[in-house]
C-alpha cells in the first residue's frame, strides 16, 4: 500500500503533482470551449431558423459534417490542418518564420466546433418550445425581430435549454481526454506517461477515473442548482408550443 501511496504522492518520486496539473488543464481547456461552443450553437441555429436559405443551408452543413465527423478527426483537422493552412498563408504573404498552433488553441477550436454542432440541437429546441404568441405580441408592440428576441425570448431560452445543454458539458468534460494525443499535458497525458514509466495501469487509469468521476458529479451538482433557479417563479404548461 505504501508504494501505491508513494506513486501518487507529490515530488520527484510521485506522479500527484502531475496528475494535478493535468486535472487542472483539462477542466480549463472545458470551461474555455464551453462559451465559445454554446454562443456559435446558438447563431448556428438562428442561422437554421432564418428566413435566408442561403444560412438556412450554411448551418445544415455545419451541423451534418461536425456531427457526423469523429471528434478525434477534427481535432487532427484543427491542429494539423489549419496549422499548415496558416502556414502557407503566411509565406504567400513573403513573411518568414513558422506559425506553430498551441495545442490548448487546437484543442479549443476542435471541441467548440463539434459542441455548437450539438448545442445548436438543443438551441433549436428551446426557441421551438417558446410559444409563437409571445414573438407576435412582442411585433404587436412595435418591436423589431432584434428586440423581441432580446427582451422576449432570450430570457425564457436558458430555463428551456439549461438540461440538453448541461449534458453537452457532460460529454464534452470526456471529450477533453482527445486533446492528449496532440501533447496537451491534459489528465490523460500525465496518466498514460506515469502508466508507461511505472508499469501500474489500475492505479493511475483508476486516478483518472475518480478525478472524472469527480468532475462529473461536481458537474452535475451544479447543474442541478441552476435548473433549479431558473425554475423558480414558472408555472409548469406555460409557454408551451409553437
Amino acid at each position: 500500500m505504501d508504494y501505491y501511496l508513494n506513486l501518487l504522492a507529490w515530488g520527484d518520486k510521485g506522479w500527484g503533482d502531475e496528475l494535478a496539473r493535468g486535472a487542472l488543464v483539462t477542466i480549463t481547456l472545458a470551461l474555455a470551449t464551453l462559451p465559445f461552443g454554446v454562443a456559435l450553437g446558438l447563431l448556428v441555429a438562428l442561422a437554421k431558423r432564418s428566413d435566408s436559405s442561403v444560412l438556412r443551408a450554411f448551418g445544415t452543413f455545419y451541423t451534418t459534417v461536425f456531427r457526423g465527423v469523429p471528434e478525434l478527426l477534427t481535432l487532427y483537422i484543427v491542429y494539423f490542418g489549419l496549422q499548415l493552412g496558416l502556414q502557407k498563408l503566411w509565406k504567400s504573404v513573403g513573411l518568414s518564420g513558422n506559425i506553430e498552433m498551441p495545442a490548448f488553441v487546437a484543442g479549443m477550436i476542435a471541441l467548440g466546433l463539434v459542441l455548437g454542432a450539438f448545442s445548436c440541437e438543443v438551441w433549436i429546441g428551446a426557441l421551438n418550445a417558446i410559444h409563437k404568441g409571445q414573438r407576435e405580441g412582442a411585433y404587436a408592440l412595435g418591436l423589431s425581430k432584434g428586440l423581441a428576441f432580446r427582451l422576449v425570448v432570450a430570457p425564457q431560452l436558458l430555463r428551456v435549454a439549461l438540461p440538453g445543454l448541461g449534458n453537452n458539458w457532460m460529454v464534452l468534460l470526456k471529450e477533453t481526454s482527445l486533446v492528449s494525443v496532440i501533447a496537451l499535458p491534459d489528465l490523460m497525458f500525465w496518466t498514460g506517461r506515469a502508466n508507461v514509466v511505472t508499469k501500474e495501469p489500475f492505479l493511475f487509469f483508476g486516478a483518472a477515473c475518480l478525478i472524472y468521476m469527480l468532475f462529473s458529479v461536481s458537474s452535475a451538482w451544479g447543474i442541478s442548482k441552476l435548473e433549479d433557479r431558473t425554475n423558480r417563479g414558472f408555472v409548469s404548461g406555460a409557454g408551451r408550443g409553437r
